[in-house]
């Protein structure tokens, strides 16, 4: 799964446009993360089709960045992120982002880029969460 990143000046409005852009297209967010760092704001989005939502993106002004993305489902708890990240550390894997998909007490969704997706999927294989988990 790909993971689309905009980075943009910040200002009021910014999630609306981008939202409306996407609207326009019909393609659908599934997931949002968006931060503000200085005057920058950083949008993190999961679209069905990246390619297609990255296209309206770039026709509405918006440089657009994808990465390659693991969907983890882990059990909702305390340590568990701790296993996975020290499973990645012990193969020289770095995590370059992480974001919360889901979480509903029992169960955790995580989105996570790294800079070794293959083998990380393959260190990870056990708690691959599907697209239709999220």
């Amino acid at each position: 799964m790909k993971q689309i990143t905009v980075v943009s000046d910040d200002k009021v409005g910014l999630l609306a446009e981008i939202s409306y852009a996407l609207a326009k297209q019909d393609i659908n967010i599934e997931a949002l993360d968006f931060d503000v760092v200085g005057k920058k704001a950083i949008v993190g989005l999961m679209v069905a089709d990246p390619e297609r939502a990255k296209s309206a993106l770039g026709k509405a002004g918006y440089e657009v960045a994808d990465d390659n993305c693991v969907m983890i489902r882990l059990d909702d708890r305390p340590g568990e992120f701790n296993r996975l990240a020290s499973m990645l550390a012990q193969e020289g894997i770095n995590i370059e982002k992480v974001h919360m998909v889901s979480r509903d007490g029992k169960r955790t969704i995580l989105s996570m880029v790294v800079n070794r997706p293959e083998p990380a999927a393959k260190i990870l294989r056990d708690y691959l969460a599907s697209s239709e988990a999220l």
